[in-house]
């Protein structure tokens, strides 16, 4: 609250006290929960802002007016503050993080109060050859299979943002294929169709793909057309990570572009990039393909995260045939002598079709920096080589890699330097590019402070709001809103927030448009922005003046659009 944080509260129960025992007062009972007022109001839908007192009451806004004379239980002052809807991460991995604390304190104090989830690999199901889940929720063990049962379980745990969720290829191809590389039978598609079809009657958005990598990099275009034609009926939408970022960045765009168009669902690219050296620079190619798509009327959109580093793993460096069979089997490959001659002619010269992480940053291991949480967390490759072959001679690289990767059982969380600030902006202003952080709901104190991740977990909304829209001017601070609001809610059929609107759900981020940043690093990760004052999620006061209340009303939204 503007001003002495102590008066809504001091206010709250000044009302209440002459309300309980009569007075001059009684007559101006509150009939809101709510009212924001003085706010300067950014509605989510791209206009021009506009001052506004805003009243919520049972979850939802109800009013939106220049000057509204009814009270409410809790008055807020947002004079010189913006009034905005509760950001929409469309591109989140906080799946299983929110099962261990709900408080989402790195999202919430990003404004965020809904999370999309989902990407290749959602929560559920995970049936057929795919083993069933389980979590430790306050200190018991808790089992799911399907996508509706994990919502059960994350609404029963709490959490303070909302979550929806798209069903993930890899959990369709593995309950029918389990680790395998062999191609599908007839009835294994009628098994992955079954799958996907009881995750959309489970209120999944869409279908989601990871393409680059095993299992996903297994199913060819027409496999995946054939999948994304069981969301059509349903109103879903097809969400994915194309193929090949780099060298074959284009003809992903095209193979996504043709999944939408002869499987007749919208499509939205997952963080549209150009991650490999030798193609820098031609984001305008890429906006021209998805632009002459949408004019044969094929729905094609992306969203973006505002830095110029991606995070991976560190295995990814190794070529898909190396992961067939699961973890046990990668990491034998690894360790075995005839295996590793294999592997390092084929991360140095390529397999086609494989986006290779290591030959995207011109095998520039400075340009790799460990997030995982190991001893050399927060180190450049570079500087991880040197201290492990200090005092030896003549040591092959990719070899340390790999005694590397062994040590660590085939997983080291890596961000890679692989894009450019140039084509990033080009993406990030197209008008059907939003925003989403490819990130997940840390915190800077307690178990989910761990290892070294990339900033976007902690910064993506503020570093929008603060360094592209107030320092580079590069969007409207009105569009920024409606790419991080309205246009995600859109893209994904979230029909009630969003916005906002009268009868819209009382999602609302309050904040500083002069002080917003982002503060984490990449060096430094573990830090809340600056500038996000408060945060409300279905009419609860989950950030107030800065600090988490503890509170958690998020809820698991599930499709809207009618059920065939």
């Amino acid at each position: 609250m503007k001003g002495n944080p102590g008066m809504k509260t001091i206010k709250h129960l000044v009302l209440a006290s002459l309300l309980l025992f009569g007075g001059p007062l009684a007559a101006e009972e509150p009939i809101y929960d709510l009212v924001i007022r003085n706010g300067r109001v950014i509605d989510g839908s791209g206009n021009p802002w506009f001052l506004a007192d805003v009243a919520v009451k049972d979850g939802r806004i109800v009013a939106v007016a220049r000057v509204l004379k009814d009270k409410g239980q809790v008055e807020m002052d947002a004079e010189g503050l913006v009034v905005a809807p509760g950001f929409i991460d469309m591109h989140s991995h906080s799946d299983f993080l929110l099962l261990e604390d709900g408080d989402a304190r790195s999202k919430i104090h990003q404004g965020v109060t809904t999370e999309i989830l989902g990407e290749g690999n959602s929560a559920g199901p995970n049936m057929g050859k795919r083993a069933a889940r389980s979590a430790t929720v306050n200190g018991k063990t808790v089992r799911w299979k399907t996508l509706g049962e994990y919502f059960q379980v994350l609404e029963k745990a709490g959490t303070a943002t909302n979550v929806a969720s798209y069903v993930g290829l890899n959990n369709a191809w593995e309950a029918a294929m389990g680790k395998s590389f062999d191609r599908p039978s007839e009835e294994h598609f009628i098994l992955m169709e079954k799958v996907i079809r009881e995750a959309m009657e489970d209120g999944a958005l869409g279908l989601s793909c990871q393409v680059m990598m095993p299992p996903g990099s297994l199913a060819t275009t027409d496999d995946v057309i054939r999948l994304a034609k069981i969301i059509k009926p349903f109103g879903g939408t097809f969400s994915t990570h194309i193929r090949n970022e780099g060298t074959g960045v284009f003809a992903s765009i095209e193979d996504a572009i043709r999944v939408g168009e002869e499987a007749d669902v919208p499509v939205d690219i997952i963080h549209l990039k150009i991650a490999d050296q030798q193609y820098w620079g031609r984001m305008q190619e890429i906006v021209e393909l998805i632009e002459a798509a949408r004019s044969r009327n094929v729905n094609v959109q992306a969203n973006v995260y505002p830095y110029t580093r991606g995070n991976n793993n560190l295995v990814s460096i190794m070529p898909p045939w190396v992961h067939e069979g699961g973890r046990d089997a990668l990491l034998k490959r690894l360790a075995d002598p005839e295996t590793r001659a294999r592997i390092k002619h084929d991360v140095i010269n390529g397999v086609p079709g494989w986006y290779n992480h290591y030959t995207a940053v011109g095998g520039d291991w400075s340009r790799m920096l460990v997030a995982g949480n190991n001893r050399f967390k927060g180190l450049t490759m570079d500087r991880v080589m040197a201290l492990r072959t200090v005092d030896r001679k003549n040591v092959d690289l990719l070899d340390e890699l790999m005694d590397f990767l062994i040590e660590e059982g085939g997983s080291v969380s890596t961000v890679y330097a692989h894009h450019t600030e140039k084509d990033m902006n080009l993406a990030l202003k197209q008008p059907w590019c939003s925003v989403g952080s490819d990130g997940a709901a840390y915190a800077i104190k307690g178990p989910l402070r761990r290892g070294n991740p990339h900033p976007r977990n902690f910064g993506t909304f503020p570093r929008v709001l603060g360094y592209y829209v107030r320092e580079q001017q590069l969007l409207s601070l009105e569009d920024a809103v409606r790419k991080m609001t309205s246009l995600n809610a859109a893209k994904v059929g979230i029909q009630d927030r969003g916005q906002i609107a009268r009868d819209f759900r009382a999602d609302i981020t309050i904040f500083d448009p002069k002080t917003v940043i982002d503060k984490a690093t990449y060096t430094e990760p573990f830090q809340y922005c600056e500038g996000i004052i408060h945060v409300i999620v279905n009419g609860t006061l989950v950030l107030e003046d800065g600090k988490h209340t503890g509170s958690r009303p998020g809820m698991a939204l599930r499709r809207q659009s009618a059920i065939p």
